[in-house]
């Protein structure tokens, strides 16, 4: 069982518990549990195999839910949840996914109206029946409509992240024990990087597929085989995924992984493309009449069309294939590329690690930098800082620095000794954009700053001119580096608040400042179609991790592929340059 699963099984003990009203602290633990896991950098099983007991020094993790843990990994499942679930209607669960609907009114919608399902609670909504329950109205029932209508639209999609983590699973089983499968990966939406993700698609090579898809339909997390043959078998997962395996030979590989990739329409403009030049692309290959000419590889599929490869993450039809017929393709940024990371938060806001901690394991990751950037004080939810806080984090800042300056200097090594600069934290904050469009901070603390993430957080159902005049004064100040999560959407959560973003991004390159692509899984914001417009219009950009533990680091990975969906090249990243022309550049906007 893999940690997103081990997650929700977590997540809906807490959300059985709070509607039962039971011990709060108790729900707490589970939901906090639930979160932890759900963005640990390693595999829960992997710990549980060096050591049970260091299941519990995970933060948020003690003995009982270490235990249950430990339960799920070895027999996959959990007595305590199968108990809870006994004795409780599922219909309830899936109403708590829609937004705006908590335990409470999941209990109030239960109790005075039976509503245990989605159906029954759209039909109650629709005849008028909510409005007149406690603490609700009329107001209240028609935005439950419009939530159960964003609910239809994304709630059977999964996010990018949660759809990896099956993926990868999937496929390390199908490579580390088939020695039947000689090549195996994912395809789909997801290798392509989209941000939610519909069924799962598996690719492998092999020239016994039977034994492929016997060895498939034994994959641990398989709850139900939909079909089963040589070429494809569908499965359900246990955490209701989908799972598409198809299997062919090596010759065919590369074409096909190609064509199960997508998108759709990229598929059909090369195919256009083809038959102009007299070939023929196909999931098998490349023909020219009745001969296969290419097909083993994906490079050789472009290749042989006189194209250069075409990453997964542009085939959209935006025009990848006639900027690469002319040579004007892109070269995307890479995770490699990146020098630092611009948006993380420690323990003084809402952060679980030091700032020590946090600053050497982006130094033993290999990043130059990295702001440190917690919530200023409107966000008491997350514990903001007030100016005197920051002074103090200043003062600590200062002394790990003078440390890794001091270990650097001291360093025998050979990059020491060339002259590499000491790792260096930046001092900054995510200070959020008031209703009126100031600052939450005053000036005197701001110019102190090396990085300001300004961002919304509150009051998201302002009319599209009210927002739009809100963020456009913001941008306005100058100690303003980066515009946090622009639209401020949640996936499958939370749409985007209603903004004119083709002025927000204009007011952006025109002021120097840098839109965000925010990392964190259930954000992705800037979302792709705006990073490519904001980018022909020559606006910059932050690719960071809003990390709040050190196993989010990871999460920049997330933000690099949102970029490379945007056509961004390394020239386009603030955290691509060096520490010193980052500053150069930054202190450029500053006068």
């Amino acid at each position: 069982m893999d940690n997103q699963r081990i997650a929700q099984v977590f997540q809906e003990i807490g959300d059985i518990l709070e509607i039962q009203d039971a011990n709060r602290f108790r729900v707490l633990a589970y939901h906090k549990a639930a979160l932890v896991i759900s963005e640990l950098g390693e595999d829960l099983k992997d710990i549980y195999t060096r050591n049970p007991k260091d299941l519990e020094n995970i933060p948020g993790i003690g003995k009982d839910l270490a235990a249950k843990i430990a339960e799920l990994i070895e027999k996959g499942k959990c007595k305590y949840h199968e108990e809870l679930m006994k004795k409780f209607d599922r219909g309830l669960l899936d109403i708590l996914r829609v937004r705006g609907i908590g335990p409470k009114k999941v209990k109030l919608f239960y109790s005075e109206l039976g509503i245990d399902s989605i159906e029954k609670l759209r039909a109650a909504a629709k005849k008028g029946r909510l409005r007149d329950l406690p603490k609700m109205g009329e107001k209240s029932e028609s935005e439950i409509l419009v939530a159960l209508d964003e609910f239809e639209k994304h709630g059977e999609r999964m996010m990018l992240s949660e759809a990896l983590a099956h993926a990868n699973e999937i496929v390390d089983y199908l490579r580390d024990g088939c020695r039947e499968a000689e090549k195996a990966t994912f395809a789909g939406s997801l290798r392509r990087m989209k941000e939610t993700v519909g069924d799962i698609d598996i690719l492998a090579a092999s020239s016994k597929p039977k034994k492929v898809m016997d060895f498939f339909v034994k994959f641990p997390g398989v709850a139900n085989v939909i079909a089963k043959g040589e070429t494809k078998t569908s499965v359900i997962l246990d955490a209701g995924v989908q799972v598409d395996l198809r299997v062919v030979e090596a010759k065919s590989f590369g074409a096909a992984l190609h064509y199960f990739t997508g998108s759709k329409e990229h598929n059909v403009a090369l195919r256009d493309y083809a038959k102009k030049h007299g070939m023929k692309v196909s999931e098998y290959g490349v023909f020219k009449g009745k001969k296969q000419v290419a097909g083993r590889t994906e490079e050789e599929v472009y290749k042989v069309l006189g194209l250069p490869y075409i990453v997964p993450e542009l085939r959209e039809n935006r025009g990848e294939i006639e900027a690469a017929r002319k040579g004007k393709l892109p070269k995307v940024v890479e995770y490699k590329d990146l020098r630092g990371d611009l948006h993380v938060h420690s323990k003084w806001s809402d952060g679980s690690d030091e700032i020590e901690d946090i600053a050497k394991a982006y130094r033993d990751a290999g990043f130059e930098y990295m702001a440190l950037t917690d919530h200023s004080p409107a966000v008491a939810v997350a514990h903001g800082l007030t100016p005197d806080r920051y002074k103090m984090q200043w003062d600590e800042i200062d002394e790990i620095n003078a440390d890794f300056a001091a270990a650097t200097a001291g360093s025998s090594t050979a990059a020491a000794r060339k002259g590499k600069a000491p790792f260096t934290i930046l001092k900054g904050t995510e200070c959020d954009i008031l209703p009126d469009g100031s600052l939450d901070l005053p000036d005197k603390v701001l110019k102190k700053m090396d990085i300001v993430v300004a961002s919304v957080h509150s009051r998201f159902r302002m009319s599209e001119s009210e927002m739009t005049a809100r963020v456009l004064k913001a941008l306005k100040n100058p100690y303003v580096t980066q515009l946090g999560h622009p639209s401020g959407r949640l996936i499958n959560q939370r749409e985007p608040y209603a903004i004119d973003m083709g002025k927000i991004i204009k007011a952006c390159a025109d002021l120097g400042v840098a839109l965000e692509i925010n990392g964190q899984p259930a954000r992705l914001d800037l979302f792709d179609y705006y990073v490519k417009i904001a980018a022909s219009e020559g606006a910059r950009f932050t690719l960071d991790s809003d990390g709040h533990a050190i196993s989010q680091m990871q999460f920049l990975n997330y933000a690099v592929a949102v970029a490379r969906r945007g056509w961004l090249t390394k020239a386009d990243v603030l955290n691509a340059m060096p520490l010193l022309k980052l500053k150069e550049f930054l202190a450029k906007r500053r006068k």
